[in-house]
């Protein structure tokens, strides 16, 4: 049902890991330099579950269109997102991304991943570290992280349904390897 939830998880995609994999998506791919982008906002549930295709206002006005271009990488993802994950948030297509603007202002990115000019190499908990230490409100257990293939992919981040950093669920796992991560660069 459209708005009963208990929090977001705010999901990041490293685009270099994602471009390895979609070449073909020239609008992500095409530029260079590009580091963490939004992948969603999603509604979860305390249980681990997390409610999806809510239904309900599909089409996207134009309003919404504008700034949700302005926040994902492409319309196609933007959609998508709106489709699976933003028609279970309870808001209008505008205010849920405008939440998700929200949202992602209320993270800020450590500067060693704002957009690396080289590769690097990083260990799980250094890299949960670096986010903690620029959001210190961020607690141990309120960030994962997703890898592909020993290359870091995602970032999710637990978000309160007012934006505050939080715990996650406790079905909300990592699955990067304890070793350290390739972490490729942006440019």
């Amino acid at each position: 049902m459209p708005g009963q939830f208990d929090y977001y998880l705010l999901s990041m995609s490293w685009s270099p890991t994602y471009c390895l994999a979609h070449a073909e998506d020239r609008l992500q791919c095409g530029q260079r330099g590009l580091g963490l982008v939004l992948h969603g906002l999603w509604p979860e549930y305390e249980s681990g579950r997390y409610p999806e295709h809510c239904g309900g206002e599909q089409y996207l006005p134009e309003d919404a269109y504008r700034l949700g271009r302005t926040l994902y990488p492409t319309a196609a993802l933007m959609r998508h997102e709106w489709q699976s994950h933003g028609t279970c948030s309870g808001l209008q297509a505008l205010d849920y991304f405008k939440t998700a603007d929200r949202a992602l202002a209320a993270l800020r990115l450590p500067p060693i991943l704002e957009a690396p000019t080289h590769d690097l190499r990083l260990t799980p908990p250094e890299i949960a570290a670096a986010f903690r230490a620029a959001n210190p409100l961020l607690p141990g257990d309120g960030i994962r992280l997703a890898c592909n293939r020993g290359q870091l992919a995602e970032v999710r981040v637990c978000l309160s349904r007012e934006l505050a950093l939080r715990s996650c669920g406790h079905a909300v796992r990592g699955n990067c390897p304890d070793s350290k991560v390739l972490v490729r660069s942006a440019r």
